[in-house]
């Protein structure tokens, strides 16, 4: 059964960010009921999360220090796609800035959201293999440790308390699921 969408009858922003607008949302639904949501509407043209794994299929992960948590964790590379950016080159631009590494090929995963019920902001999730090194310069506030892991072993990773994000979590797992697929015949 297709449903309609409800119509948006007003949108007030009551706070600003640089990366968010807060919003409240005033809906119109089909069946006459109304409804009012808060969001996070994203300043960002979207963001990348990459998965760089290497020929022996290590996954490179880095610490780094999550301001929520307050706390360094094991996260994938990650950043917002730039304007005229398309999220393969962001997502390779990433890579050189947070582990020293450039991809000779970037897969787009998928696209995923956050909280789709409060938040507008989209990730791509992006597979980068054969890597070869070269850096760039990045917006990090402090050198990265980058952590080897191997791609098979998921199962630790996911047991370890520095490893609490859900994005990493379903690129790496989508990774392998992506990895252990047998070749399309040409």
């Amino acid at each position: 059964m297709s449903k309609q969408k409800p119509e948006i009858t007003a949108v007030t922003e009551f706070a600003r960010g640089r990366m968010f607008r807060l919003e409240t949302v005033d809906l119109l639904f089909s069946n006459g009921n109304t409804a009012q949501y808060e969001r996070a509407r994203s300043g960002l043209l979207g963001a990348v999360l990459v998965v760089p794994v290497t020929a022996a299929r290590e996954v490179l992960l880095i610490r780094e220090y999550q301001v929520g948590p307050d706390a360094y964790e094991l996260v994938l590379p990650k950043g917002g796609i730039e304007a005229g950016e398309a999220p393969l080159e962001a997502a390779n631009r990433e890579l050189m800035e947070e582990v020293g590494q450039r991809a000779g090929s970037l897969e787009l995963l998928k696209v995923m959201s956050l909280a789709p019920s409060m938040m507008s902001h989209r990730t791509h999730l992006v597979l980068a293999t054969d890597l070869s090194p070269a850096e760039a310069v990045g917006d990090e506030h402090e050198p990265l440790e980058v952590v080897p892991w191997p791609l098979d072993d998921l199962e630790s990773l996911v047991a370890r308390e520095d490893f609490t994000e859900s994005r990493s979590l379903a690129a790496l797992a989508l990774a392998q699921m992506r990895l252990a697929a047998p070749a399309t015949p040409p």
